[in-house]
C-alpha cells in the first residue's frame, strides 16, 4: 500500500537545509525561525521513518538516505518553479522562447520567421541558438527543435521533418575545365568538412564516398567548419564541395545558390522534432508555433534536379562558359 506524500512544507524545509547544510540559512531563506525548520525536518523524519541529518563536530551532514532524497526533491521543486513562473509571466502572453541548433536557426528557421509574425503578430519569438540539449526544468525555454532519435521521455514530441545528406556546390563548379559531372570528378575539387565533432551533427565524406563507390579520393583532406551554416556558405562562394543536409540546403537549392550535381542522397538516422513539456504544450502560443512549424516543414517539397538548377542559374546570368571550375 502506498503511503501518502510527505507534507510540502516539510519537503521545502528539508531541501533548503540540505542545500545549505545549515538550519539557520534555511530559516533565513524561508523567512521562518530556525525552530520552525527543525520542527519541519523532525516531522519529515517521523513521516519517512529515517534520519536525514547528523551533526559531526558542529557540522551538519546528510545521511545516505538524505543524499538519495535530495536530488529528487530539488528536481521536483525546480519543475514547479519553472512551470509556475511561466504562468506568472502570463502563459499565452509574453515572449515565446525557442531553443534550436545554430545551423538550423540560420538556414531554415530565421528565413521563415517573418511569415509567422505576419500570422501571429501578438507572439514575439526569442530564438536561443545552442547545440546543448535543453533542460526544461532548469532552462528558461518554452519549446525546442531537436535533431535526434525522438526518444525524449516526459516531453510532448512531434516529428517535424526527415533528413538526408547530399552533395552540394556552387553552380559555377558545373562549368569550366574540370566540371563536376560524376562523383569521381570530386578528385579535382576541394572537399569541405562539417567538423561539428560528433554524430548526429557531422556529415562524413568517408562514409559518402564508400556508398558512392569512389576509392581514389582522400576523404579527410580539405578545410573544416564547426557550424553547418558556415560550410554551406563556403560552398555557395565556390570554395569547394560540401555534404549538406536537405533541411539546411533547401532554400539555397531552391534559389539556385547551390546545386546538387549528382547522388547518392544518404538517409540520416536522425530527424527533427518539436518538443515541449507536456504540462505547457497546449498553451496557445506554444501550440500555435508548433503547428506552424509542422506546416512549414510539410511545405518543403522541393527536390533538387541538377539540370533544372543549372538552367535557372544560366537564366539568371550567374556564370558563362569561361567561369572558373
Amino acid at each position: 500500500m502506498l503511503r501518502p506524500l510527505p507534507p510540502l512544507n516539510a519537503l521545502r524545509a528539508f531541501e533548503a537545509a540540505a542545500r545549505h547544510l545549515s538550519f539557520t540559512k534555511a530559516a533565513q531563506e524561508l523567512f521562518v525561525t530556525q525552530a520552525a525548520v527543525s520542527h519541519q525536518i523532525k516531522s519529515l523524519e517521523d513521516h519517512l521513518g529515517i534520519q536525514l541529518f547528523r551533526r559531526m563536530n558542529r557540522r551538519l551532514i546528510l545521511t545516505d538516505e538524505a543524499q538519495l532524497l535530495l536530488p529528487a526533491v530539488s528536481k521536483a521543486f525546480d519543475i514547479i518553479k519553472t512551470t509556475t513562473q511561466k504562468l506568472y509571466d502570463g502563459g499565452d502572453r509574453g515572449t515565446l522562447k525557442v531553443s534550436v541548433m545554430p545551423s538550423f536557426a540560420a538556414k531554415w528557421l530565421l528565413p521563415r520567421l517573418p511569415k509567422f509574425r505576419r500570422i501571429h503578430p501578438e507572439i514575439d519569438i526569442l530564438v536561443s541558438a545552442s547545440i546543448t540539449k535543453t533542460n526544461f526544468s532548469r532552462d528558461d525555454v518554452d519549446m525546442a527543435i531537436r535533431f535526434g532519435t525522438g526518444q525524449y521521455p516526459g516531453l510532448r514530441i512531434d516529428q517535424m521533418m526527415e533528413d538526408e545528406s547530399l552533395v552540394v556546390c556552387s553552380p559555377h563548379l558545373l562549368k569550366g575545365t574540370l566540371p563536376l559531372k560524376t562523383p569521381h570528378d570530386l578528385k579535382y575539387h576541394t572537399l569541405l568538412h562539417d567538423d561539428v565533432g560528433s554524430e548526429p551533427f557531422s556529415v562524413n565524406w568517408r562514409r559518402w564516398l564508400q556508398i558512392a563507390g569512389v576509392t581514389d579520393i582522400d576523404p579527410d583532406k580539405g578545410p573544416g567548419y564547426n557550424d553547418s551554416s558556415l560550410i554551406l556558405q563556403a560552398a555557395i562562394e565556390g570554395q569547394g564541395v560540401a555534404l549538406g543536409r536537405t533541411s539546411l540546403t533547401y532554400d539555397d537549392l531552391k534559389a539556385g545558390r547551390l546545386v546538387c550535381p549528382f547522388g547518392p542522397r544518404t538517409p540520416s538516422n536522425y530527424q527533427y522534432y518539436v518538443v515541449s513539456p507536456q504540462s505547457t504544450s497546449e498553451i496557445t502560443k506554444i501550440k500555435a508555433f508548433r503547428e506552424w512549424l509542422l506546416e512549414e516543414a510539410k511545405a518543403d517539397d522541393y527536390v533538387p534536379d541538377v539540370q533544372v538548377d543549372l538552367d535557372r542559374a544560366i537564366e539568371r546570368g550567374e556564370f558563362n562558359n569561361e567561369e572558373k571550375s
